[in-house]
């Protein structure tokens, strides 16, 4: 391993691991050598996650911490747990987030802005937006207050582009009941950009660093037109693998981007950049 990507000694903590890209997140960190803790609300697939990542090479690096992003007395009472266990936090990715797939029909009707309800509106801020902030508020004043360390936000192509609504087209379907990506993502999506801004001038003189990651598309069975119509907007053809990320996130969180701070790197096959 090139030194500069060695994590070892180093304590990771992921908010969503447990989903499509939080799992692959966490391998990459173990990967690199990192202590990884993984965090969901969903005590149930947490545990599955965890024994799904479990192996030799990893066992006695790897932990699992119920926490719910939204409840600030929940992330202390995580920090105190983690500081009794000997485990304090060096790197936070925030990674939770709600995505509601539009495809699905039960969200033909309430995605699109007509409908759209301040209920969903406010949660899905509260998860993906607000949970960043205080995770980041939280271990980021520890890590300043300790020897400086690391925040990468998670963000989508979306932070850079508005969602193009034709990729969710549905036949037989009249304008006003067609699927759409919801207003919340794009709005989380970019705010999490500001965010990483913010934090980026907050602490440097702490040692604490942010950037963002805005992954594009990435595949995990979508229907055949969705991929070939999204692919159409990509000048490589085609969505991401999941595990693409990876090297990404072991440069962001190491010593081999030591020097980048306050960023948002785009990996989304060149759709941006049309």
């Amino acid at each position: 391993m090139i030194r500069e990507y060695d994590l070892t000694g180093r304590t990771a903590l992921i908010t969503g691991a447990s989903g499509l890209l939080g799992v692959e997140h966490s391998s990459a960190l173990l990967e690199s050598g990192a202590n990884v803790i993984l965090t969901d609300i969903n005590e149930k697939i947490l545990k599955e996650t965890y024994k799904s990542l479990l192996n030799t090479d990893n066992e006695g690096r790897i932990f699992y911490k119920i926490m719910d992003v939204t409840n600030e007395e929940n992330i202390q009472n995580v920090v105190r747990e983690l500081e009794s266990d000997g485990l304090n936090i060096d790197i936070l990715i925030n990674n939770a987030a709600i995505d509601p797939k539009v495809q699905e029909n039960s969200v033909v009707e309430t995605s699109r802005l007509e409908n759209f309800s301040i209920d969903d509106w406010e949660f899905q801020l509260k998860v993906g937006l607000t949970g960043a902030m205080l995770c980041s508020k939280v271990f980021g004043s520890y890590m300043a207050n300790k020897s400086g360390g690391v925040i990468l936000n998670i963000a989508s192509d979306l932070s850079v582009l508005a969602p193009d609504q034709r990729l969710y087209k549905k036949h037989g379907l009249s304008s006003d009941q067609q699927p759409v990506k919801p207003v919340t993502y794009s709005v989380i999506k970019h705010g999490l950009i500001g965010l990483t801004k913010y934090l980026s001038t907050y602490w440097p003189d702490k040692g604490v660093r942010c950037n963002a990651l805005s992954p594009g598309g990435v595949f995990n069975g979508q229907s055949d037109e969705f991929v070939e119509n999204l692919a159409k907007l990509i000048p490589m053809n085609r969505m991401a693998s999941k595990n693409e990320y990876r090297g990404a996130v072991q440069f962001l969180c190491s010593d081999a981007s030591s020097y980048m701070n306050g960023q948002n790197i785009v990996m989304d096959g060149g759709r941006s950049a049309l």
